[in-house]
């Protein structure tokens, strides 16, 4: 009887490349469905959002609306495109959820092997907030985005021998649109710093091309100068930059305290449209452990750059507590520096013996499940049936497209702009005080005018003032 060697075996030789497949089917998969099976309403942020994208000019960059401007040209297409839906309001942040969970993916390849890369990328795409980002309709996602995409990009050039000049020139168009990102001009600072005081980083930089060096600053240059007309014609641009609309001083410690309770409340603490703990304690443990592997070679500079990021966010993190989030990227290279730690400790215990690599599955699996099944379902059922965090979200506009066709629906004030681009792909007007039409929709409104009858009332199940629309049709009609 022939002999079996496993190394020869299809599914044994090819088991990371089909990983990397099952996965990326997977996450595309639950990528395009979530917004359709948790966090389906929209919050007050979410529609803001929609406003401001919808409502952007060409004349935008040239006037000083530039926060956030890739992310709000995207949404408005989507809006033209599909509509005011909620789906399409969120459609921007799941590609971009895609791209990052993509991104992830290969930049912890790049520093880690196929198994420690794939296990580790498989605990942040499906962690709460992860899937809150991806799931979001506001341009928070960016704040990972970016740093992300540079770090990814600056490894494709430290790692080569002889790195291909146009990774240099993607990281200067990267970077370029990232300062206009709030707290994206710290990071280019900090990134700008950490490259002259890490002594490999500075060999490479000295080893590239001078054209592409030339090249990555004049862009940069390019965007500081267009960055400096903006904040000239619109100076409260570079508070939105650099601190928060509304920031004070007095407010850092508050908001490191806010942001410090929603990462790391173990005990269930909601707040808002964040679920708490953005961080599962087995994951923190993980991570944990991660940091504490990384200490003998912390100069190295994939390990110190983790340390430098959790720095970095506890700083933006005193300007704003939702930036909180930004702690998915340094943990998920602590994730996997983790991952190979345990891996490393359990293979040298038997580095001959193929039972104990064999065994090593059945602890490694229900550690997997144990991390990723709770953070699932706290994400799919948190947002649905929590009510301090499902409270956040409003399915008004859902419950309007569903019931309305040609009517005119009154509104308050303060959300007119908003449904007004219903006007657009839609039969449904739009107005703020008592029309002369036929059929009368309020939104969470009565009237008391002896023209018009009460002809039926919408509710909605997931409120606890469940009566939403109030229909009214002229008398006698």
């Amino acid at each position: 009887m022939k002999k079996i060697v496993i190394s020869k075996l299809f599914l044994y030789k090819y088991r990371f490349i089909i990983g990397y497949i099952v996965l990326g089917l997977a996450f595309v998969g639950l990528m395009l469905l979530l917004p359709f099976f948790s966090q389906n309403g929209l919050s007050e942020a979410e529609m803001a959002s929609a406003e401001n994208s919808y409502y952007l000019e060409a004349s935008a960059p040239l006037e000083g609306n530039l926060v956030d401007l890739p992310y709000h040209l995207l949404q408005k297409l989507s809006i033209k495109v599909l509509g005011l839906t909620p789906y399409a309001i969120k459609l921007p942040s799941v590609l971009i959820g895609l791209l990052l969970g993509l991104l992830l993916i290969l930049l912890l390849n790049r520093w880690f092997k196929n198994n420690v890369s794939l296990l580790a990328s498989c605990l942040v795409c499906l962690s709460t907030p992860f899937l809150f980002l991806a799931g979001s309709g506001t341009p928070l996602i960016m704040v990972v985005f970016w740093p992300t995409l540079l770090l990814w990009l600056g490894s494709k050039i430290q790692g080569e021998k002889r790195p291909k000049p146009i990774y240099s020139f993607w990281f200067g168009v990267a970077l370029l649109l990232a300062i206009f990102t709030p707290y994206m001009l710290y990071f280019a600072a900090f990134s700008v710093l950490f490259v002259l005081c890490q002594p490999h980083l500075r060999f490479v930089l000295k080893s590239l091309p001078k054209a592409i060096l030339a090249v990555v600053g004049i862009l940069v240059l390019g965007g500081m100068s267009l960055l400096i007309i903006n904040i000239v014609n619109r100076p409260d641009t570079i508070q939105e930059l650099l601190l928060a609309k509304g920031f004070e001083p007095a407010m850092f410690p508050s908001n490191l305290w806010e942001g410090a309770r929603r990462l790391f409340s173990w005990w269930g603490t909601q707040d808002g449209v964040f679920l708490a703990p953005l961080v599962s304690l087995p994951i923190f443990a993980l991570a944990l452990t991660g940091l504490f592997s990384t200490t003998k070679g912390f100069f190295a500079s994939r390990n110190s750059i983790a340390t430098v990021l959790i720095i970095f966010t506890i700083v933006i993190t005193g300007f704003s507590s939702d930036r909180a989030v930004f702690l998915i990227l340094p943990v998920s290279i602590l994730v996997a520096h983790g991952l190979k730690y345990i891996l490393e400790k359990w293979y040298g215990l038997f580095p001959e013996n193929p039972y104990a690599r064999v065994t090593a599955v059945i602890p490694l699996t229900v550690l997997y499940a144990v991390m990723i099944i709770p953070s699932l379902a706290q994400y799919v059922y948190g947002y649905r049936y929590n009510p301090e965090v499902a409270n956040s979200f409003s399915h008004d506009l859902a419950i309007v497209r569903d019931n309305l066709t040609d009517e005119t629906l009154v509104v308050k004030p303060e959300v007119y702009n908003f449904y007004r681009i219903l006007e657009n792909s839609t039969d449904i007007k739009v107005k703020t005080e008592m029309p002369e039409a036929e059929k009368i929709a309020f939104l969470h409104a009565k009237t008391t005018d002896d023209k018009y009858q009460l002809s039926r009332i919408i509710t909605s199940p997931r409120k606890e003032k469940s009566d939403i629309i109030y229909l009214y049709t002229v008398k006698g009609e």
